[in-house]
Formats: C-alpha cells, structure tokens, sequence
C-alpha cells in the first residue's frame, strides 16, 4: 500500500510539471506566438543567428519539441532551409537545457508571487497580458513541481529495494539509457525527464548516463509528431535525433571521467542531471556544427525525395451532391481550403526569390496564379448551381465561401501582378535594400503568411476569438508598414544610397502587403459581424 501511495505522488508530481510546461508553453504562444515565429522565421539568415534563435524560441517555449516542430513546420513551407534548421535545433536543445538550469534553481520561494502574478494578469484580460499570466502561473506550478517531487521521491531515497537496484542498473548503462529515453518519451519531454532524474540522488556515472537516454528520448517525440508532413520536415526532426543518438553513443563510453570532472564543481548531487545536461548540449552543438551539412546528406539518404505530380483540377466539386446542399458546401469549403493552401504557396516562393535573389521560384508563382483563377471560377459555378432546397442558412454559408474564395483570388493577383514583378525587378536590376530596409519588408513578408495561414483556420472553424485575434493582427501590419514608411523615409533624409535606389520598390512592396493582409483578414468580418463585435464604420462621430 505504501509503494501504491508513492508510486501516486510521484505521477502526480510529473503530472503537475508537464501541466506547468503546457501552461507556459501555450501562455507564450498566446502573447508572443507570431514574434516568436518571426524570430524562428526571419532570424535564420547566418548560422550563428539560426542558433541564437532556436535558444531564445525555447526559452520562451519552455520546450525544445515544440520549436522542433514550429522549425518542421517552417522547413515545410520553405520558410527555412534545412541546414539552418538543424543549426536552429541545436541551438533549442542549449535552450532547454537552460530551461533545466533556471527551473531547478533553488527558488521555490517566489511560487506564491509567481502564481498571484499570473492571476492578476490574467484578470486584466487582453491577449499579451493574458498569456503573460498563464505563462507566470506555468512557470509557479513547475517549481511547485519540483517540491513535490523531492517530497515523493524522499521515500524512495531511503528505500533499502532502491539501494540494492541502482547498483545493478549503474552496472548496465544501456539498460539505464534506454529506461530514461522510455520515460522522455512518454512525457514527449527531456526537460520533464531531466528534472525527474534530478530529484533522485543518484550515483553521478548513472546521473549522467540517465541524462543522455532523456535526450535520446526527448528527441523521439518529433520524430513522430512530424510523421504526417512532407519529406523535408521530416528529416529535421530525424535529423536532430540521429544527432543526439551519434553524441549519446560517443558520451556514454566518457560518462566516468565526465561524472568526476562535474563532480569537481561546487554542485548539488542531484544537480549532477541538469548540469550534465548543460554541458552535453554545448559540447554536442559545438562538435556538430562544422559537420551540419554531412548530417542533412544522412538525412536525404534515409528520407528520400517522393516524386509526384501536383493536382491541379478540382477535387471536391461533385455534381452528384448538388441536390444536398450540406455535402455540396462542405465540398466547396474543402476546395477553397486548397485553394488558399495554393495562394500560400505563392506566397512562399515569392518570398524565397526575394531572399534568395533567384527569380526561378517566381516561374511557379505565375503558373499557380492561372490555377487559382481557374479554380476559383469553378467554385463560383458550382455554388451558383445549388437547388432551391438550400436554407437560409446554408445560403449565407455559400455567400461567405464565395466571399472567401473570391478574396482569395485577389491575393493570388496581387502576389503574381504586385509583388512577384517587383521582386523580378529588385533581382533584374541587382537593387539591395539596406539592412534595415529589408528586415522590415521581410518581417512583413512572414507575419503575411501566417496571417494567410490563420485566415485559413478562421474560414475551416469559425473560431470566434481566432477571429478576434486576425483582426489585431491587421491593425499590427498596418502600423508596421506605417513605421517602415516612416523608417524609410528617414533613411532618404540621410541621403542612404540603398535607401534612395529602392524607394518606390520599397513603399511598392509595403502597399501590397498590406492590401493582402486586408484581404486576408476579410474572413473574420462576418463572424465579428455575427456578433456585434465590429462598427459600421471607423468615422469617430461628432
């Protein structure tokens, strides 16, 4: 009965620690999601950069799967290469080692001030603020965490069963490995794993062997998140993981002689985890780096490219159905869904060809540009056919998924005819904007994309507050593009020549994203609208 009763406090415990991870992860995202993926996406352009970036993603994050599959996910939509992903991911497996570092700090003192903090951010409202307190509250529940932690395993400390087992598992240090990647990967957590293995005072050689199989095990977890994404995504998360499993297998035969030289330092016994952890992260990005590019060739041998041909006719028009209106508008809801995933698309390869300076990519953004249209007349024909049996609610759904498809088709113009002539022309004629010039325009460039991929999940799920939150996010843009205006024309004032050369192409490329955003955005006017969250107007009444 009593192991039964610690067995349930120790569960209990973990469960609180990766409940509080989950908290300050989804706080983060809720109050700094797009920064941090404009950080992820528009801070990879060196290596050392890429690094910095996967740090500070992770350290905000809290968890270094979840940048791992943020990162698969940007290599997906070419938003990033992969050799700088890989750089990115070393740099979040440094960040979550830190995260170890600072959460197992001695400082279980500041949970009350931590939690009533967060409370009273959350009670203010607003989306910052209400993320920040979530995030305050995560990080108060994890230390709390670690207290009950120490308190469940103390009876396990002075177990004379425990005493007699962990010489026997200190003497089978794969058997001890592969025992602490099982439990990182149920907790889809090296960070949670570390922070367990370090509540139990362990002999230091098994500390450290226990510590390489947690990141084995935490990089397991992507692994099979990203299963369903294309090639390229998968092989940055199988990537990270041939990496961790090449530096556990060259550390574990070093983990003696690195146990005693930690043990030198002036460290808690059950600090000998997280230090560890520490200082396998640093030696293996240090060791790795020169050698990134050997481990995307591995990689592309394992995961090779899967021809095939693009679809590009409708799919989910069937005439057959338009006697039901129901089945006929869930058809043409999915067809407009793949005819935004084309307009991004377009999106993605113009913004590669303007930071890349090859005008290749552009040959697919105007062939995909004739899909769009030819696609988006077909959804207007097959709704205009819908029987007179279509309610008045299905007759409304019809009207917003013409309102969305058409929209598209303005984004899809604007990309072809607006921006992907200006970046042929920025690349013809060799202009170079200045530094800051082009971070603003390719900041811009991201926070449009994944405004477009927000519109998406708006028009699929009609989320009210998801709604709420495009609508913020024009009004960000449009400042944005305001500042950038202002920005550059500052730039004129001080007679900067990259400045002066690229003027109009700069203020051309401000204007049309931001009447994509607009366009994007449109999506959530009618479920605002629905209600009463929006005015007629934003004329201030006399």
């Amino acid at each position: 009965m009593e192991s039964i009763v610690v067995f349930l406090q120790l569960a209990g415990a973990v469960a609180l620690l990766l409940f509080g991870l989950g908290l300050v992860r989804d706080g983060m995202v809720e109050a700094f999601g797009l920064k941090m993926k404009m950080i992820l996406g528009a801070g990879t352009r060196t290596g050392p950069r890429a690094f910095v970036s996967g740090v500070v993603a992770t350290l905000g994050l809290q968890s270094s799967t979840a940048t791992a599959l943020l990162t698969a996910s940007f290599v997906h939509r070419e938003m990033i290469g992969i050799r700088r992903a890989q750089i990115v991911l070393l740099g979040a497996n440094v960040g979550t080692a830190l995260t170890a570092v600072i959460v197992s700090a001695d400082i279980a003192a500041a949970v009350p001030l931590l939690v009533l903090a967060g409370y009273v951010l959350r009670r203010r409202g607003g989306t910052v603020g209400t993320g920040i307190g979530a995030g305050l509250i995560g990080v108060g529940l994890m230390l709390l965490s670690l207290t009950l932690l120490d308190q469940a395993t103390e009876p396990l400390r002075s177990s004379p069963q425990l005493a007699a087992f962990l010489p026997m598992l200190d003497g089978a240090r794969p058997v001890a490995l592969v025992f602490a990647a099982v439990i990182a990967l149920l907790c889809s957590s090296s960070l949670a794993a570390v922070l367990l293995i370090g509540s139990l005072v362990l002999p230091p050689e098994l500390a450290v062997v226990m510590m390489l199989g947690a990141n084995l095990g935490g990089a397991m977890a992507p692994v099979l998140a990203t299963g369903g994404l294309d090639v390229s995504a998968r092989r940055v998360t199988l990537g990270n993981l041939a990496v961790r499993a090449i530096g556990c297998l060259i550390a574990l035969p070093f983990a003696g002689p690195a146990a005693a030289a930690l043990a030198d330092l002036p460290l808690d016994p059950a600090g000998m985890a997280v230090t560890s952890h520490l200082a396998f992260n640093l030696v293996l990005a240090a060791l790795i780096w020169p050698f990134n590019g050997l481990v995307c060739a591995l990689t592309l041998r394992l995961i090779p490219d899967q021809a095939g041909l693009a679809e590009t006719g409708p799919r989910w028009l069937d005439d057959a159905v338009l006697d039901t209106p129901p089945l006929a508008l869930a058809g043409a809801s999915r067809e407009v869904l793949d005819i935004g995933d084309t307009v991004e698309r377009m999106m993605v390869r113009t913004r590669a060809a303007f930071r890349s300076d090859d005008p290749a990519p552009l040959a697919e953004v105007m062939a995909l540009e004739d899909q769009v249209d030819r696609r988006q007349h077909e959804v207007k024909n097959y709704l205009s056919r819908l029987t007179g049996a279509a309610t008045q609610t299905e007759r409304r759904q019809s009207i917003a998924v013409l309102d969305y498809v058409i929209n598209l088709e303005h984004i899809g113009d604007i990309i072809a005819k607006g921006l992907a002539a200006e970046v042929q022309k920025k690349i013809g004629q060799g202009l170079r904007f200045s530094d800051e010039g082009y971070a603003e325009l390719d900041g811009l460039f991201l926070m449009t994309q994944e405004n477009l991929r927000m519109a998406q999940t708006v028009f699929m799920t009609r989320d009210r507050e998801m709604a709420r939150r495009l609508m913020e996010q024009k009004v960000e843009i449009r400042n944005l593009e305001r500042q950038s205006a202002q920005h550059h024309l500052i730039r004129l004032r001080e007679d900067q020549s990259d400045s002066r050369e690229t003027s109009s192409l700069h203020l051309d490329l401000l204007r049309d994203l931001k009447r994509i955003n607009a366009h994007a955005v449109s999506v959530a006017h009618p479920i605002l609208d629905e209600e009463g969250l929006l005015i007629e107007s934003r004329l201030r009444t006399r």
